[in-house]
């Protein structure tokens, strides 16, 4: 359990990381162009690592339920979309958002047990671990604290008129 654990944090990071990497690369070209290189030098870098750590495993792809084989395509979808929401919300607040739709996706995939996933009941906690979530995105994204002017302007204040 502490392996995945940590793998997840790992993943979580490197999400983040490719992110703000992915908007790096489309300030310099387009979207399409900057989805065409992350996916392809991904695929070379999982090819590669494959026929090391696998060898002719790698092709070794019977009893695969067909629609497994868009998950490259769903890919496609998960650039595109980060490198735009980035661009509009930065890396933040987008990141935030994402991992909110991941959690309530999973959630809802687990619940219903769809494409072969062990149906996991839906309970109340669960719903108010989501909103908890959300709560803190709109907290972090409205919840303004005092601005530099602010608080300068605050300290600047005899004591005798403070509140």
């Amino acid at each position: 359990m502490l392996l995945g654990i940590v793998l997840a944090i790992i993943a979580g990071a490197l999400v983040s990381l490719q992110t703000i990497f992915n908007n790096k690369v489309n300030e310099r070209t387009g979207s399409w162009a900057t989805t065409t290189l992350v996916l392809g030098t991904g695929f070379l870098a999982s090819l590669l690592g494959s026929l090391i750590f696998e060898g002719k495993n790698t092709f070794a792809l019977q009893h695969m339920q067909p629609w497994y084989w868009f998950s490259g395509m769903i890919g496609v979808g998960v650039v595109f979309c980060l490198v735009q929401g980035m661009k509009r919300l930065g890396p933040t607040y987008a990141i935030s958002i994402v991992l909110t739709a991941q959690l309530g996706t999973a959630l809802l995939w687990d619940s219903l047990g769809w494409l072969g996933l062990e149906k996991i009941p839906f309970t109340f906690n669960k719903l108010i671990g989501v909103l908890v979530i959300i709560g803190g995105i709109l907290v972090f994204k409205f919840g303004h604290g005092r601005t530099k002017e602010q608080a300068e302007s605050i300290s600047s204040v005899p004591d005798s008129m403070k509140g």
